[in-house]
């Protein structure tokens, strides 16, 4: 069939014009203009704001991301963040474009609410904590305005959630204490938002018998837990208040729900607490979260993770498959969760399950480079405490650039065009996917300075000295701080070399040079001898297993019904686990896989703990 030349043209013009939806080009080679995934990987990759307003009190420049409220309204979505001085939108739930809007609160907005009414948006969060609902009906634009009153509290409006109902009455949910609890009240909507009554105390923490509500590293302090984040869901005609707990400092940072016929409840404890919960892995925490249903009907839950390095507040956003069980359980799957996943658009047999399959092959692969800053006296937070900064030895060799540990990461000693990194993976691999996680060392950024970029170059090889570049990035004017790179097609690799070209710090820093795809043998055996026992503390238990031969590592998980298993936690190098996240009350179901760069081992059996 001939295509007309005037039709042939428009076409060229088209594909020129939008390069963000252009396929990789006919070379396979990966660029800044050639993006269009299936896949994404958590953190999400969004330019990321540089605090400011902890400026005049410590002078720790740091990005950070954190409290996403994420909404779809008319079938595009809109992600308000804690502090970024605006917001981002996305038609797909990958690619984030930033919007800084017309009008909008002076410092940011502090831990946000935002909500769909009619043909509007709504959104509350001055800093203040004395501030009053904002509403446009162009978010694209940002003309955001106010003619409403100032909602006033007795402890002023933390971390709020705005909820509409199906009848458009609209209701208030928030706080961010260890002391108070989430309170709620109905706002008038046809008269300036002002509270209808006063606000009524909804729910607490109750750590001494939810092991996961626990202050703390892996819930170890005697601090007493934040409650925080309320954000309302509702299904099916059941309404779902999560909330935040305990700490969003803490690898444990997580999500529960309590559940109701009315939204200001009475509430009762979803006994299957937590529902986002991942206390292992690169990056880890997922609490503080929203829930937002895609527009394939589907829902996602969107969350906060812990880096907590430069400054206790320093964090970025995950995106995790979510839903409801049959019997209306919700559920949250964090499996595998900084592993590569499909898109809201990519079509799957079973949402609940996005895993890729692509295996981490970069763990503890022999790596070298031409430049490295090895120690220096630097500010790090004590983990045994809720944030106290103090002077240690901090190492920043190559080894640290393949460790699974976003709170560890190489420096250059310089930050120049000269700069490589190579990575040895032992054997022929194939190779879907790479993530390169910059991390911010001795920054002196604040803001959003439209300098912000990374570029670089990717190649690869078989034998060490026959080379193929696979991704271009020399010419990006992107920021893209955990750039992920999924390739046009798999490539089979031994060495994977980053050639540095420019990045706007002062230094050279990267957290993670990750490398997803499938080794060429044969997966790990299923662990052998799990066994699980409950302690006499019955928020935790003892899990243990055989080593596996050749394992990277191994995710167990668990749930209060054998078929419910939703709850999960990966480790790498230990064949043992103590879990301390259980609720008193019920008993639990647990199993455990063993995983390689090769693949995913048959699961154990199910053991139960009475």
């Amino acid at each position: 069939m001939k295509i007309h030349p005037l039709i042939y043209t428009l076409a060229i013009l088209l594909l020129a014009c939008n390069p963000s939806e252009r396929e990789i080009s006919s070379s396979g080679v990966q660029s800044a203009k050639t993006k269009h995934y299936r896949t994404y990987c958590n953190p999400i990759d969004i330019d990321y704001s540089y605090m400011s307003h902890y400026r005049a009190v410590n002078q720790v420049s740091y990005r950070s991301g954190a409290d996403p409220a994420v909404v779809n309204f008319k079938g595009r979505f809109y992600m308000f963040v804690t502090r970024s001085h605006g917001y981002w939108a996305s038609d797909d739930l990958s690619n984030w474009t930033f919007i800084r809007p017309q009008s909008w609160y002076f410092n940011g907005s502090n831990a946000p609410a935002a909500a769909v009414k009619g043909d509007k948006i709504i959104v509350l969060g001055d800093p203040s904590g004395q501030g009053a609902v904002i509403e446009t009906d162009n978010p694209e634009v940002g003309n955001w305005t106010t003619n409403f009153s100032v909602i006033n509290t007795s402890n002023g409006v933390q971390d709020p959630d705005l909820f509409v109902d199906d009848d458009g009455k609209v209701y208030l949910f928030e706080e961010s204490s260890n002391v108070w609890p989430i309170r709620g009240v109905e706002l008038d909507a046809e008269n300036y938002y002002v509270p209808v009554g006063e606000e009524k105390d909804l729910l607490y923490l109750h750590p001494d018998e939810h092991g996961w509500e626990r202050f703390g590293q892996d819930h170890r302090s005697e601090i007493k837990p934040f409650i925080e984040g309320p954000w309302m869901m509702k299904h099916d005609g059941i309404y779902y208040l999560e909330y935040g707990a305990p700490g969003t400092q803490w690898n444990v940072y997580a999500d529960g729900v309590y559940t109701s016929n009315h939204p200001l409840g009475p509430f009762e404890y979803a006994p299957y607490n937590p529902i986002s919960y991942k206390p292992g892995g690169f990056l880890k925490g997922s609490g503080h979260g929203s829930t937002v249903k895609d527009n394939n009907g589907n829902y996602w839950h969107f969350s906060t993770m812990a880096i907590s390095v430069n400054y206790k507040f320093e964090r970025r956003l995950g995106m995790y498959a979510a839903g409801f069980e049959e019997n209306g359980q919700m559920y949250v799957n964090t499996a595998y969760g900084d592993y590569p996943h499909y898109l809201p658009d990519t079509e799957v047999e079973d949402h609940k399950h996005r895993f890729t399959g692509w295996m981490l092959l970069s763990y503890q692969k022999p790596v070298r480079t031409n430049s490295a800053l090895v120690e220096e006296e630097v500010n790090v937070v004590d983990e045994s405490d809720s944030g106290y900064m103090l002077e240690q030895i901090r190492e920043f060799g190559i080894d640290k650039i393949n460790d699974e540990e976003i709170r560890s990461y190489w420096v250059s000693a310089a930050n120049n065009d000269s700069i490589y990194v190579e990575m040895d993976l032992e054997k022929p691999m194939t190779v879907n996917a790479i993530q390169i996680n910059f991390q911010d060392f001795r920054s002196d950024i604040y803001g959003r300075p439209d300098t912000l970029r990374q570029q670089f170059v990717i190649r690869t090889s078989l034998d060490g000295d026959q080379w193929e570049t696979i991704a271009d990035y020399s010419d990006n004017q992107r920021d893209m701080p955990h750039a992920y790179l999924e390739l046009a097609e798999p490539v089979d690799a031994r060495y994977i070399r980053y050639n540095h070209v420019y990045c706007t710090n002062n230094y050279l820093s990267i957290s993670e040079f990750r490398v997803f795809g499938k080794g060429k043998e044969t997966p790990p055996a299923t662990p052998a001898n799990f066994t699980a026992k409950r302690q006499d503390d019955r928020r935790n238990a003892d899990l243990d297993w055989d080593d596996v031969p050749g394992a990277t590592g191994y995710v167990i998980y668990w749930g209060i019904a054998e078929d419910k298993l939703n709850l999960s936690a990966l480790m790498y190098g230990q064949s043992e686990y103590e879990l301390r996240a259980l609720n008193t009350g019920p008993g639990y179901y647990y199993q455990v896989e063993a995983f390689s760069e090769n693949g995913i081992s048959e699961r154990s059996g199910v053991l139960f703990t009475p």
